[in-house]
């Protein structure tokens, strides 16, 4: 799968990199649906840090199509609410 860190690049994940990515994303979307900004801001640091470190990072001649696209890593709460309401609950719905 092929996740794009806006402001940042794409980045390719595969196996069990993807399933914890998976796990991970489910805490954010937690701490959005309860209203806990300070949940949301340790769940999305969590996910941008997984993507950088479990993923290839794409050249920029190697641009493909992303699958999932995450929100920059400076989002704010309340940018994450308003980008993230329709984002789906499984990675593979995306």
């Amino acid at each position: 799968m092929i996740v794009r860190v806006a402001t940042e690049g794409q980045y390719e994940l595969s196996g069990e990199a993807l399933a914890e990515l998976d796990r991970l994303d489910d805490a954010v979307l937690a701490a959005l649906h309860a209203g806990d900004a300070e949940g949301f801001r340790r769940a999305f640091d969590a996910v941008v840090a997984h993507v950088r470190g479990k993923g290839r990072r794409l050249g920029d001649a190697e641009l493909r199509e992303s699958h999932l696209v995450l929100p920059a890593p400076d989002t704010t709460f309340k940018e994450a609410e308003k980008l993230l309401s329709d984002y789906p609950d499984r990675l593979g719905e995306a």
